[in-house]
């Protein structure tokens, strides 16, 4: 695909996803029309984009402020802003809350992890036992990015089965986990009314 920016496009001529120079002329006027909405909605949401990230470092930073004043306060030894808290305002009306979410990753043992579980299914269900095998083959189910669903994974070690390979696979997938990173997100509420409840006010900021 042709770089637009590095290119000398002369008046009267587009450059097409295969990096042509097409006459204006000779494009369809629907192409032209879907070009214009397509590019106007994109310019449109790059800046919306950038206008959410300088936000959100802008309430982290007034976050971080605020914890720092409250240490100070109280002598505390700063080691870190990290950690989750909840805001509200002094009519408790909103409420913030910011939050970090680990990124979870899984190592090599979790395929040894899968092969126990894999051997327990495969006795199980010839015992009459067939929802099992479903129960593990969802947890490993890839979504569509290909990626392993980490929470369903996760969830198979509720499960207390009292047999030695299924033990041996719940401490297989504890052994697996590896945190990749963390995420650092803000999230806006408002009173419902005079009631206790409070909803979303909705803001991407995770994504940015």
């Amino acid at each position: 695909m042709a770089n637009n920016d590095a290119l000398q496009i002369p008046p009267g001529y587009r450059v097409d996803a295969l990096g042509r120079m097409v006459p204006e002329a000779s494009i369809k006027p629907t192409d032209l029309l879907r070009d214009k909405v397509v590019t106007d909605a994109v310019d449109q949401a790059l800046v919306i984009s950038a206008t959410l990230l300088n936000f959100k470092a802008h309430i982290f930073g007034e976050i971080d402020a605020l914890l720092q004043i409250s240490k100070e306060q109280y002598g505390v030894v700063s080691r870190g802003t990290k950690g989750n808290l909840t805001l509200v305002s002094f009519d408790g009306r909103y409420k913030l809350m910011r939050a970090n979410q680990d990124q979870i990753e899984f190592n090599e043992h979790l395929q040894s992890a899968k092969a126990l579980l894999d051997e327990c299914a495969h006795e199980w269900t010839a015992n009459s036992h067939p929802g099992v095998k479903v129960l593990i083959n969802d947890a490993f189910r890839a979504d569509r990015n290909g990626e392993l669903r980490t929470a369903r994974i996760l969830s198979l070690r509720r499960h207390d089965i009292d047999d030695p390979r299924w033990k041996k696979a719940m401490e297989a997938i504890g052994d697996a986990i590896q945190v990749a990173g963390s995420r650092s997100y803000v999230r806006f509420y408002k009173r419902v009314g005079d009631t206790d409840r409070y909803e979303a006010i909705s803001l991407d900021l995770a994504g940015v």
